[in-house]
C-alpha cells in the first residue's frame, strides 16, 4: 500500500516527467493506487480552484480514506509521542501504512522519526 502526505500528494500531481515516472514506478510495484486521507487534503489544498486544479485531477485516480478508525487514531498518537516529532496528520499518515506499507513524503526526517 502506498500512502501520500502533503508533500507526496503534491509532488505527484504537479504533472511533471519525474511524476508521470514515479507513478510509473509505483504502478510497476503493484503500490497504485495510492491512499489519501483526507485530512491530508487540509495541508494540500489552496480552497483556489484554480490552483488545486492538478490536484483534484490527481484525487479522481485515488483512492480516498476519509474515516479514521479509533485505534489507527491511537497509534497515530502514540507514534508521535514516542518519535516526539511531526504532525498529527504525519502521525496518521505512518499509522494508515503500517503495517509494511510505503509513505511518499516531502518531509522525510518527520516520517522516519515516526
Amino acid at each position: 500500500m502506498l500512502v501520500l502526505d502533503s508533500g507526496g500528494l503534491s509532488r505527484l500531481a504537479a504533472r511533471t516527467k519525474s511524476s508521470l515516472a514515479l507513478i510509473r514506478a509505483f504502478t510497476a510495484q503493484d503500490l497504485w493506487p495510492p491512499v489519501v486521507p483526507t485530512v491530508v487534503l487540509v495541508e494540500s489544498l489552496h480552497g483556489d480552484p484554480r490552483r488545486d486544479a492538478n490536484t483534484h485531477r490527481f484525487l479522481k485516480m485515488c483512492v480516498l480514506e476519509s474515516s479514521i478508525a479509533e485505534p489507527t487514531a491511537r497509534r497515530a498518537a502514540e507514534l508521535r509521542r514516542r518519535a516526539q516529532a511531526g504532525s498529527a496528520v504525519d502521525a496518521l499518515v505512518v499509522a494508515i501504512a503500517e503495517p509494511g506499507g510505503t509513505v511518499l513524503t516531502g518531509d522525510r526526517a518527520d516520517i522516519e522519526a515516526l
